[in-house]
């Protein structure tokens, strides 16, 4: 499954278990919490000031 700036932080975690790490490293250190759970990537991007493109790539290798 590709990993899109709609897919929620929730869902990236089940399908790609690896991609926390990574995540992390961009700055989404509150993979757990509730908002993690209804946040697409696009909109943690925007909070955490993250360039988007650049997760989206790095995910989806």
């Amino acid at each position: 499954m590709q990993i899109t700036k709609d897919t929620l932080i929730s869902e990236i975690l089940k399908i790609k278990p690896d991609a926390a790490p990574i995540l992390m490293r961009y700055g989404m250190g509150c993979l757990g919490c509730p908002s993690a759970q209804m946040e697409s990537l696009e909109q943690a991007a925007m909070v955490h000031g993250i360039d988007l493109e650049k997760l989206l790539e790095e995910l989806n290798k």
